[in-house]
């Protein structure tokens, strides 16, 4: 049975572009990668670098991000506002409503202070997120 996982990004597409590399480096076959982007230039970037399929801007985000058993992204995703406005308050509601898991890179954003974490560079958030992601991924699944 497929596993469909979200990955949102905005902006250049970096971040997911990342995101995508890594899960799948996992090599599993289960895995239906979901690029979901705020503009046509990162959801493109994500696909090119191997998701399944991709759509773009806030309608899109705001149906499927509830077809995700995992949500990726930088934490920008659920704030509204954040990503120099490319997140807008029905994006992120979308976000934090949806029934999948949401695992987010904890990035600095200009209008939000996280405190008491330590920073990292992007390429360590991105494995560590992917290495959470494999861990559910390897959980038995619920009955």
């Amino acid at each position: 049975m497929k596993k469909t996982i979200v990955i949102i990004d905005g902006m250049g597409g970096g971040i997911g572009v990342q995101l995508v590399g890594k899960v799948r480096e996992l090599n599993r076959e289960e895995i239906e990668l979901l690029a979901l982007g705020t503009n046509a230039v990162a959801t493109e970037r994500m696909v090119k670098a191997g998701a399944n399929r991709g759509a773009t801007g806030e309608n899109a985000i705001c149906l499927s991000a509830s077809l995700g058993r995992y949500i990726l992204g930088p934490i920008g995703i659920v704030l509204p506002n954040s990503m120099m406005g490319e997140i807008t308050l029905p994006m992120a509601a979308a976000v934090l409503a949806a029934p999948g898991e949401r695992i987010l890179l904890p990035l600095q954003q200009d209008h939000c202070y996280l405190a008491g974490l330590e920073p990292l560079p992007l390429a360590k958030m991105v494995e560590r997120a992917v290495e959470y992601l494999k861990t559910r991924l390897e959980e038995p699944a619920p009955a």
